[in-house]
């Protein structure tokens, strides 16, 4: 019976706390220190062919090697990494429980469980993992770990994934 009691009392904690995440407003900007629209290519969301990645699952913004990039939002930082594809990386859990992942970077200037605000310095634009040898630039995408199933699409390439990435052109052009 005390068990009982003490599962229905907290029961709704977990629940308040995922409503919470969702309700947060999202504000955003374009995470490299003075870039534009113009700096990436609107298509390059979902491009295929794209390597041993098969599709292109978020953008590359442009910019020269050692340039800020910040975060687009606020949050924590849930992990840095160096290796794999993207390799010096950073990722931030943000509003809506949506996760912000920067990759390619030529330095890291954060730690993981650092809460983050807009335009908090993250790292620096650069060229590793499967970017070496190629133009320097931040690969910024969103991801999600509940569906968006309207976003499926049955007629693109891995396009059942596209519930869990969303378009980052789309929420950063005014």
């Amino acid at each position: 019976m005390v068990r009982y009691r003490y599962f229905k009392k907290w029961f709704w904690l977990p629940l308040l706390v995922l409503l919470i995440g969702f309700l947060c407003p999202q504000q955003m900007m374009i995470p490299v220190d003075d870039a534009t629209t113009k700096s990436w290519d609107k298509n390059s969301f979902w491009a295929y062919p794209w390597g041993s990645s098969v599709t292109h699952k978020g953008i590359d913004i442009f910019a020269e090697k050692g340039t800020p990039v910040i975060a687009s939002t606020y949050g924590i930082v849930v992990y840095t990494h160096e290796g794999g594809k993207g390799g010096k990386s950073v990722m931030v859990l943000g509003p809506k429980w949506r996760f912000h992942y920067y990759a390619h970077l030529d330095a890291i200037d954060t730690f993981p469980l650092k809460p983050v605000k807009i335009g908090s310095v993250l790292g620096t634009v650069g060229n590793t993992g499967n970017a070496v040898g190629k133009p320097d630039h931040l690969h910024y995408a969103i991801t999600t770990p509940f569906p968006y199933v309207h976003l499926k699409d049955s007629d693109a390439v891995q396009g059942w994934k596209k519930m869990f990435y969303l378009n980052p052109d789309t929420w950063l052009r005014p």
